[in-house]
């Protein structure tokens, strides 16, 4: 007879080869779920015990130990995905999850840069060294492009085309995209393949277009603790991860009159409701120079 550490397996394969879900999603709800067992396993609570009431607690066990709003709700989406497939494969008669709502989340906008951030963090970087040039450049892409920081480490040499100013990806759901890229960023990616790359990579080869120090491709942790880095040296009190540079991307080309729509294709949004949360940040900055410049405001 199958475990649930068994079914969790299943489940796995199923959304990797049925559902065809990204690598990053099912790393996400293999954690979740191996959470979740480990929990199960300290509280001697068996499969057939679990109900709704066993789901609350496990949940309130997760706030307890200062698991974020967004965190459990996405867990609860997790339980809720494998224990419907657990029924769907007649494993269960129910659905624990049927009684068990996901918390609200506060209305919260994402973190954006202003132009003279943007500006600060960009000279932050030390670009005499190879990991500094390195570091520069990744921001200039990241900003000029909007990419997602999965997109900028999984960034092949094939995948730009700097003659014609045009980067190449896969987003979410391996939907391909082509996206302009500005003289400014360009410029910085030759200085970095001909000073910095060669440099990184040793003796090496890579496709990768960003390198760690060890020559292989940069990881989505190893982008993240670059970026904490240069926002404490630039100075900059703002809670800033790699995603802020994309937030930021999409909040100034409106801020600038650019049209929604295109927006929306460059940030690869399959539905234009996820790109309309720029229009309220862009909505709050023209309230707030509004408040500081206007005489009468």
């Amino acid at each position: 007879m199958e475990t649930l550490n068994d079914q969790v397996v299943d489940y796995l394969r199923y959304i990797q080869i049925e559902r065809g879900l990204s690598v990053n999603t099912i790393k996400s709800y293999r954690q979740d779920l191996r959470h979740f067992l480990l929990y199960l396993s300290t509280q001697k609570i068996t499969p057939q015990q679990i109900d709704y009431l066993v789901i609350l607690d496990w949940l309130n066990h997760l706030k307890t130990k200062g698991a974020s709003t967004s965190s459990v709700a996405h867990m609860v989406s997790t339980l809720r995905k494998f224990f419907a497939y657990l029924q769907a494969e007649n494993v269960l008669s129910h659905n624990p999850m049927d009684k068990v709502k996901p918390p609200k989340k506060a209305a919260t906008l994402p973190a954006v840069l202003t132009i003279d951030e943007i500006d600060q963090l960009f000279q932050a970087p030390v670009v005499t060294s190879p990991l500094g040039l390195r570091n520069r450049t990744l921001l200039e892409v990241m900003y000029a492009s909007g990419l997602r920081v999965s997109e900028l480490t999984n960034l092949k040499m094939g995948d730009l085309h700097l003659d014609l100013g045009l980067i190449q990806t896969l987003g979410k759901g391996d939907k391909e995209r082509i996206i302009p890229i500005g003289d400014l960023a360009m410029d910085w990616l030759k200085q970095y393949f001909a000073k910095s790359r060669p440099q990184l990579l040793k003796k090496g080869e890579s496709d990768y277009v960003f390198l760690n120090d060890h020559g292989r491709q940069l990881s989505r942790q190893g982008v993240w603790k670059i970026i904490k880095k240069l926002v404490l040296l630039a100075g900059i009190n703002k809670d800033i991860s790699p995603h802020t540079l994309r937030h930021s991307f999409a909040t100034h080309l409106l801020e600038n009159g650019a049209d929604l729509r295109i927006v929306q294709e460059l940030l690869g949004h399959s539905d234009i409701s996820t790109t309309q949360i720029y229009t309220h940040i862009s909505k709050k900055h023209l309230s707030q120079v509004y408040d500081e410049f206007h005489p009468r405001a």
